[in-house]
């Protein structure tokens, strides 16, 4: 799988380089994480990378369009590797748990806008909020 990030990487023309490759991994296998949580599981690959170092990763991942910043309300932003099909996410109130939600039916109906005002839309984002079902079963078993 490294090669297939390698390929992503020289795609949007960024380097190689270690903490990339670990930043896209730790994502491919943990989606919807924060900075912080990134840091901890690029460290368990490699100890010695710093807070700065996973920050900047982050900032040049998104920029080039490899990984997506989400910022649910009420809560720090989350980062995820799934991009490029303007999926939408359902967030759980009781425990911050997040799940992709794909686009309702055909190519683009998300992006129909009642009113568009004069914007040329190329995405939408929706925020579905609810209750997980780990947390429906908590609260119905006290």
């Amino acid at each position: 799988m490294t090669s297939d990030f390698e390929a992503q990487l020289r795609a949007v023309g960024l380097h190689v380089t270690r903490p990339r490759l670990a930043v896209l991994a730790a994502l491919r296998d943990h989606p919807h994480v924060d900075t912080e949580t990134v840091i901890t599981l690029v460290r368990t690959e490699q100890p010695g990378v710093s807070h700065q170092t996973v920050y900047d990763v982050l900032r040049a991942l998104t920029t080039a369009g490899l990984v997506r910043r989400i910022h649910p309300a009420g809560s720090s932003a989350r980062y995820e590797s799934r991009v490029g099909d303007n999926h939408h996410h359902a967030v759980c109130r009781a425990c911050g748990a997040i799940a992709d939600v794909d686009c309702a039916v055909g190519a683009t109906p998300c992006l129909t806008a009642s009113d568009d005002h004069g914007f040329v839309v190329d995405e939408a984002e929706v925020v579905y909020w609810g209750t997980c079902p780990g947390c429906a079963t908590d609260r119905s078993s006290r």
